[in-house]
């Protein structure tokens, strides 16, 4: 099964969502400290890029619900974003926790030997500009990495200028709903894997997908019995926030 792609995929079974899913404000370092403790060693998390271009860990198109800022996240530079709280709002066990960079992740992960799946979460209308330059810092900040970062997008065009920008690094395309042309869309974007909710997905899917020589991740699982019914049909990767109840 996935003779395609079984000598590049090295990536574990159980992801965590956002660095530790909703136990620890996401997207923050102490979010993937959290994810750590309960075992997990693959970590998803997004990134879009900051007015002057620098690539940090940011759901949200707008700064208002995860940070003590206001509006866009592309209008400040990345000094200025330095200067947010982005764990607050979660409690006050997080108070002071920055907003991290790219890079910041990639120190931490990298020492402690985690792998990552990188989602390209352009804010609108930066598709291509944020696609081509997440792809070419994770290039660079996973330099000689045994297991280099899978990128993930919902947006075709992010996906597309990734290639572009950093052809050798794996991606997969994201779709929270699964069109009649599923599979060809993840071929064209040259992807190794489709990365679709969880509720699309069924043993048919999987064998499909796996007979084209692609992986198939799900998200976001949080219930410990789909969890198991996914893996027993073949998927090759849980994301879920679930930290503290899915076992890797």
């Amino acid at each position: 099964m996935n003779t395609a792609t079984d000598s590049a995929w090295r990536y574990p079974s159980h992801i965590a969502h956002r660095g530790a899913g909703k136990l620890a404000p996401e997207n923050t370092l102490a979010a993937f400290r959290h994810g750590a403790g309960f075992g997990y060693r693959m970590f998803e998390f997004d990134v879009k890029l900051s007015a002057d271009g620098k690539p940090v860990l940011m759901h949200d198109a707008t700064l208002d619900r995860t940070t003590s800022g206001q509006g866009r996240v592309d209008a400040l530079t990345l000094g200025e974003l330095a200067l947010l709280d982005a764990g607050s709002w979660h409690g006050p066990a997080f108070a002071g926790e920055p907003v991290p960079t790219l890079a910041a992740i990639a120190r931490y992960t990298r020492a402690n030997g985690f792998l990552v799946n990188i989602e390209i979460k352009p804010v609108p209308g930066t598709e291509a500009r944020t696609g081509a330059a997440v792809a070419l810092d994770a290039q660079s900040l996973w330099a000689h990495a045994e297991v280099p970062p899978l990128l993930s997008s919902f947006s075709e065009e992010a996906l597309a200028a990734a290639a572009r920008a950093a052809p050798d690094l794996p991606r997969a395309l994201l779709l929270d709903q699964l069109p009649g042309n599923w599979l060809e869309r993840v071929r064209r974007l040259g992807c190794v894997a489709l990365d679709a909710n969880h509720r699309e997905l069924d043993a048919g899917v999987i064998a499909t997908a796996h007979a084209a020589g692609l992986r198939v991740l799900a998200y976001t699982v949080n219930d410990p019995a789909r969890a198991a019914q996914l893996l027993e049909w073949g998927l090759d990767a849980v994301i879920t926030d679930a930290v503290d109840q899915i076992v890797p």
